[in-house]
């Protein structure tokens, strides 16, 4: 038996020391990490590279497609199928006869345009090759288009409403030259199109194609009440609305039915003169960003625009007499690369702003500039346009003119956008020694024009204006990239 006190046998000199667990806490593994969560749900998916493989669109385009066929099929005669000849006429009766000749009908339509919208969207193939976008189209007959990127003008996504719900895109290529110089992808998936539209605008630029799109920083945004109080300050739309409201007044006081085939022509004008800026403008933003100024706007039909540098032609500064006392004005351009009805639609570079951010603007489009600094020549003889208030002005960048005293119009042209110098003169202006300045740019909404100059003084103009157009181009180096 061992001494009742001291250590455990075992211990003490000539002994080892026991082998088992240390003493003390027992660890608890690796330390927590700190920071952020991991995301949940699946990993993002990794970036599409279009120089990579070949692309197809969304396969929910198939099921669009097929879907139109089908409600243009029931709207032609579909419908007509589901009425029933009665004692009283014809009435809507789900009958099992009316139901069973709807479905013999309507499932064979359903059929073809099912494979109608499969055969829309496999026809359809395209991918980047080099310095090329390549689409290529048709089953039965193949289509080979290759586009030059240099000539890329401008890249959209537009989201109409319908697309909006499958989570959908559609990416035009808008390029230079011609009506029908625009491509579209008609539909992508939202991610892709916008991986497509930085992919191409990177490209157009002559950067790598995997370059991430370029930062943007916010310039200015239209609230809604500016926006609707901007539309309902017009001499047109006051005009129609006092008629509108009159028309009512009097049909209500002599009870007069007939008063509304007046009054709904008046109100179909209104609505297409407040209502439908405000749904194509609504939620208007504008941004900054090296490739451009990115426009952002629409509530039913959303539009995502970049207008690239250099690409914008002419400008029009445009103040209403009844804005002026807000100061606001609206800003429109001539873009190159869109024609027709895309032109109208892309026209605007601010629906309404205040007027130093719009001129602000206009020195951001063409750099160096200061277009209300330039010094601007009254025409003579006014009297022969009392309403038009014409100026002129230049200096080595731009060419303005002025006119309009209800509504001012101030029209800038830089000289090295300028594609011809023109003078006429109608048969009016020759019987006073009359001529009219044209400096002319890419058709748009914006023309520049200098009326009713006296001929000495239009010769001198056109003469000066061709050699500051000359002297400015070959000054202007660009290449066909952007970044380069």
């Amino acid at each position: 038996m061992g001494p009742p006190y001291g250590p455990p046998p075992g211990y003490g000199p000539g002994h080892d020391p026991p082998q088992g667990p240390p003493y003390g806490p027992v660890p608890y593994g690796a330390p927590p990490r700190y920071g952020a969560p991991p995301p949940y749900g699946p990993p993002p998916k990794p970036p599409v590279h279009f120089s990579v493989g070949v692309h197809r669109l969304h396969v929910a385009t198939a099921v669009i497609n097929a879907l139109s066929v089908v409600v243009i099929m029931f709207v032609v005669g579909g419908y007509s199928l589901l009425i029933t000849q009665t004692a009283d006429g014809v009435a809507l009766l789900l009958t099992p006869q009316s139901l069973a000749r709807f479905v013999l009908v309507m499932l064979p339509v359903t059929a073809v345009a099912a494979l109608v919208g499969f055969w829309t969207w496999w026809s359809v193939k395209f991918r980047i090759d080099g310095d090329d976008l390549v689409v290529e189209t048709g089953i039965m007959r193949r289509r080979n288009r290759r586009i030059p990127l240099s000539r890329v003008q401008a890249v959209d996504v537009v989201r109409p409403l319908v697309t909006r719900i499958f989570g959908l895109a559609e990416v035009r290529v808008e390029l230079a030259g011609g009506d029908q110089a625009e491509t579209k992808f008609r539909y992508l998936g939202r991610s892709m199109g916008e991986q497509l539209r930085a992919e191409l605008l990177a490209r157009a630029a002559g950067l790598p194609g995997h370059t991430p799109e370029a930062p943007e920083r916010p310039y200015w945004r239209v609230g809604f009440g500016s926006l609707f109080g901007s539309q309902l300050l017009k001499l047109p739309v006051i005009g129609a609305l006092t008629l509108f409201v009159a028309l009512l007044a009097f049909g209500v006081v002599y009870r007069e039915p007939g008063v509304l085939a007046a009054a709904l022509p008046v109100l179909l004008g209104l609505a297409r003169g407040v209502i439908a800026p405000l749904l194509m403008h609504g939620g208007f933003k504008a941004a900054l960003s090296p490739d451009g100024l990115r426009l952002r706007y629409g509530l039913f039909e959303t539009r995502m625009q970049t207008v690239p540098p250099g690409r914008v032609q002419a400008v029009r500064v445009i103040e209403p007499l009844l804005w002026r006392g807000y100061g606001w004005a609206r800003l429109d351009v001539t873009v190159a690369g869109y024609v027709g009805e895309r032109q109208v639609l892309s026209s605007v570079l601010l629906p309404v702003a205040p007027r130093h951010i719009a001129f602000q603007l206009v020195g951001l489009v063409f750099p160096g500039t200061n277009a209300e600094a330039v010094p601007l020549l009254p025409a003579p003889r006014s009297w022969l346009a009392p309403f038009g208030n014409g100026a002129a002005g230049t200096d080595d960048a731009i060419f303005v003119t002025r006119r309009g005293r209800m509504c001012h119009r101030l029209d800038v042209i830089a000289h090295a956008r300028a594609q011809s110098v023109r003078l006429t003169a109608g048969p009016l202006q020759r019987l006073l020694n009359l001529g009219t300045v044209h400096v002319d740019a890419p058709p748009g909404p914006v023309q520049v024009a200098a009326e009713n100059r006296e001929l000495g003084e239009a010769r001198a103009i056109v003469e000066s204006a061709a050699g500051r157009a000359h002297r400015a181009r070959a000054a202007d180096q660009r290449t066909d990239r952007w970044a380069t």
